[in-house]
């Protein structure tokens, strides 16, 4: 018996020894696996930026985020996420539905900003890109759009919280320095470039109003309702080698024109160019009745000034009729008799009641061309003298010096742009106007250059006498722009109602100086639209 104790009590004494070393290696493994945790842990909370927030573990990432930070009161410590995670407050009724409504509340639109590490960081990134123009993050996209999102995203309809409204707002001073960012580099691009060397170009978009749209145009131009079929004369735009012109943007246009008088002075060219501004600029008013001719008139070749009202931006775009920019005359003879004359030293009557307008635009040119001033017998007078014979360049270059002297003396040149609009090419083809001239048959604009015409030498004398003046005006230089396009005219899609002599032979009563609407002088309009970028900018 004394045997079986004996053994018993050195069988016991072995297990408890043996049990206890190797639960001591197991407790120094536990502690020490406990101390570098903790040290781990508090590491964690206290240096949070050290990780980055994508590579770390999800697990520490729920547990220093399970509460959203307030970012006014992102001085406080981390540690206070974990302390709430063991140790929630009392008044936290149910831990679960807490943590399922937190997580809700990070989803919401309205708190899309704290979609990011950290609004500080944010603010200077947005503040670099907008500097640059570009975006500074590929993956996530910036606050500023999640915040417009919270506008239309939001769809429980609930009240704005007006703080949170006012951390949401977007910052629209730095897209507005983009705007103007771009503005000035397409400022900058147009200043330098000369925008009548180039070449037409077929574009979908264009024209820039509905073929048939405008009931303003006058019958003589406009060729769609006239029967013309094809489409390409309206479907080119003028694109120069320096720059790329802008699509005239008509709003635009008329913030510009704002509280302003646009007017045109010259021949029926110019009232081409007039109708074709008024038929964009109406096209982006929603309410037409607030367009209109200021004397109720809708025809548009009787009269000596027409003047169309933009009521909404109280600015009107008008035309004077002066073919010759100087005053046609009548002398009375001795015996009673009268003759017309040009007076080559009166500027046109109407003179006096355009000079004030902000921007005008002049042309003359195609009357110039006419037999009686070709032939200049008895028909230019200055002073009291008739000329028995002048030729029509030096009448010509007589009329501009005086209408530039006018216009020297009389237009403030800090109050009024001005311009001058040159020569619009002609393609009568085995005739004039009056003899059978045709250009029917053309629906194809010139490609070869070689097929051009000679710059017309009135307009080397024009281009002499703008230099010679004080007042700078500035000249759009059609000429040679106009010149590619043969298949731009009415031809004989220039009336619906012929007379009895025009039925029977259409083909030899056809304009080939004109222009359809839409067409040719929409293109005239985006360059003055550029021009006027430039400078009302300047």
């Amino acid at each position: 018996m004394a045997d079986v104790t004996k053994f018993a009590g050195t069988f016991i004494s072995d297990i408890f020894n043996s049990r206890f070393r190797t639960t001591s290696k197991k407790l120094t493994f536990l502690y020490a696996f406990l101390f570098v945790f903790v040290a781990f842990t508090f590491f964690l909370a206290f240096f949070p930026s050290s990780f980055n927030s994508s590579s770390s573990s999800p697990w520490f990432t729920n547990l220093f985020t399970l509460t959203t930070p307030n970012t006014d009161e992102s001085y406080r410590s981390h540690f206070s996420s974990i302390f709430a995670f063991f140790f929630p407050p009392e008044d936290s009724a149910n831990s679960t539905t807490t943590t399922s409504a937190t997580t809700a509340q990070v989803l919401k639109p309205q708190n899309a900003s704290i979609f990011n590490d950290t609004s500080s960081n944010n603010r200077t990134q947005n503040g670099d890109s907008h500097k640059s123009g570009k975006e500074a993050f590929n993956s996530t996209p910036p606050v500023s759009q999640l915040k417009n999102a919270t506008i239309s995203s939001n769809p429980s309809g609930g009240k704005a919280n007006p703080i949170a409204d006012k951390k949401n707002k977007p910052d629209n001073s730095s897209s507005s320095k983009d705007g103007e960012e771009s503005d000035e580099g397409l400022i900058s691009s147009l200043s330098k470039c000369d925008m009548f060397d180039g070449g037409w170009v077929r574009d979908e978009s264009y024209p820039l109003y509905k073929p048939g749209s405008c009931k303003l145009i006058d019958e003589q131009f406009n060729c769609f309702l006239n029967g013309r079929q094809d489409n390409g004369y309206y479907k080119l735009k003028w694109q120069p080698k320096g720059c790329t012109l802008p699509r005239l943007d008509a709003k635009k246009m008329l913030e510009m024109l704002r509280g302003k008088r646009l007017v045109f002075v010259g021949d029926s060219l110019n009232r081409n160019m007039w109708e074709s501004l008024i038929c964009i600029l109406k096209s982006a008013v929603k309410d037409e009745k607030k367009v209109y001719e200021e004397f109720g008139r809708h025809h548009f070749r009787t009269e000596a000034w027409y003047s169309f009202v933009f009521e909404d931006y109280k600015c009107t775009v008008e035309f004077f009729v002066s073919p010759f920019l100087v005053e046609e005359w009548v002398v009375t003879e001795k015996n009673g008799t009268k003759r017309e004359t040009l007076r080559l030293d009166i500027v046109s009557e109407s003179a006096d009641k355009y000079k004030t307008a902000d921007i005008i635009v002049f042309n003359t040119g195609h009357w110039w061309t006419h037999e009686k001033t070709s032939l200049g017998k008895d028909y230019y007078q200055e002073g009291s003298h008739v000329y028995k014979e002048l030729n029509v360049l030096e009448a010509f270059r007589k009329a501009l010096t005086y209408w530039g002297r006018w216009v020297d003396a009389n237009i403030n040149p800090k109050k009024s742009l001005l311009f001058f609009r040159g020569y619009s090419a002609s393609h009568f083809s085995g005739g004039q106007w009056n003899s059978g001239g045709q250009c029917d048959h053309e629906t194809e604009a010139i490609k070869n250059t070689s097929y051009l015409s000679p710059y017309p030498s009135k307009m080397v004398v024009l281009e002499k006498v703008l230099r010679g003046m004080k007042t700078s005006v500035t000249y759009l230089n059609v000429t040679r722009m106009t010149d590619f396009r043969k298949d731009g005219h009415p031809s004989i899609y220039r009336k619906q109602n012929m007379s009895e002599q025009e039925r029977k032979s259409p083909l030899s009563f056809q304009d080939c100086s004109h222009w359809c609407l839409p067409g040719v002088p929409d293109s005239w309009n985006e360059i003055l639209y550029s021009q006027l970028l430039v400078k009302l900018k300047n």
